[in-house]
């Protein structure tokens, strides 16, 4: 493995932790907007607000890292996917900026509508995000995005591939969510919630894994994809049986209402189909467009980089770990009186 590659597998590291962290994040306000009036969905909002309001913020950090280190070690790729796929990463930004205003603003809300509209921001913004960043994986993976940048502003994000790859994201963010957030429950003394939020992920990993099943066909039937399906295929296809597992596992748990290995086992699912998507895609960074060599920068920058990774590694990283330790303790999922 040369020093491209390792920027490259540490830059989709970045993307392995924002699909989890991040997903359950986004996940959360699916579940928000689906909880019912304010009266019905009062005590899932109060354990969502619980479990992501102390990281929200910080689970974000993670596409900036991915952003920041495309944009220094892969420049060209990073200018075509900017170029051609402007649209999504546009609805994506406002996405990003009204969810985090609206679910600030809806504490300090001065009444009962107010709050209802920030309420309603926050979990709107919460499908659409995803839901672009999915059609963004899509048309990357499709190969849309030509080299040049100049690809067609509209169909390149708007293909079979791009749709599959937008309704995944806001079902496996939700399913994700949905586990968190039972576990959560649970810890905190909120049995009968964890109960309730536990259904849905079971039910939210069922629909998931048939859509997933579709979405399989769908890629298999686009011309486009035809990579991205030899890949999953062939180096790909021992992450998506174990993700497979991991899923079916995952449900038998709910099942079981054993919610925290539940929320294991959801991480491991979600984790090895995108890496196994990342496998499959392999040497690529712009799917039949760039290779990871073609698209990377000065050999010098790409030792920077790498050097910058292991300074964040023992500084920034294990606050961000210990931050999710406290958040997880007993003490701050309890309610207090």
């Amino acid at each position: 493995m040369n020093v491209n590659d390792i920027c490259a597998a540490l830059m989709f590291l970045g993307v392995v932790a924002y699909a989890i962290l991040g997903g359950a994040d986004f996940g959360s306000g699916v579940w928000d907007l689906l909880a019912g009036d304010a009266k019905r969905g009062a005590h899932l909002r109060s354990q969502i607000d619980r479990s992501i309001g102390p990281v929200w913020e910080a689970n974000h950090v993670w596409l900036i890292y991915i952003l920041v280190f495309m944009w220094t070690g892969f420049p060209t790729a990073f200018g075509a996917m900017m170029e051609t796929l402007f649209v999504p990463w546009l609805l994506v930004g406002l996405g990003i900026v009204l969810r985090g205003g609206a679910f600030a603003f809806r504490k300090y809300s001065g009444s009962v509508r107010e709050a209802r509209l920030h309420g309603i921001v926050f979990a709107t913004s919460s499908v659409v995000t995803p839901f672009f960043l999915g059609m963004i994986a899509g048309a990357i993976a499709s190969g849309q995005v030509p080299a040049d940048g100049n690809g067609d502003v509209w169909r390149s994000w708007t293909g079979p591939t791009s749709w599959v790859g937008g309704a995944l994201a806001v079902l496996t963010v939700s399913f994700l969510a949905a586990t968190f957030l039972a576990a959560d429950a649970e810890r905190g003394g909120r049995h009968r919630l964890a109960g309730t939020i536990g259904d849905r992920a079971l039910w939210a990993g069922v629909v998931t894994g048939a859509v997933a099943l579709v979405a399989a066909a769908a890629i298999e039937l686009d011309p486009d994809a035809q990579t991205l399906a030899d890949g999953l295929h062939t180096r790909g296809l021992p992450l998506v049986i174990a993700s497979a597992v991991a899923g079916a596992t995952t449900l038998v748990l709910l099942r079981r209402r054993r919610w925290a290995p539940a929320r294991l086992t959801a991480v491991a699912a979600v984790g090895s189909i995108v890496v196994g998507w990342g496998v499959a895609q392999y040497d690529w960074i712009l799917v039949d467009a760039l290779t990871i060599d073609e698209a990377a920068g000065a050999r010098s920058t790409m030792i920077g980089l790498i050097i910058v990774f292991a300074a964040a590694a023992v500084t920034a990283v294990p606050a961000m770990v210990w931050l999710f330790v406290l958040v997880n303790q007993d003490e701050w999922q309890t309610e207090r009186h």
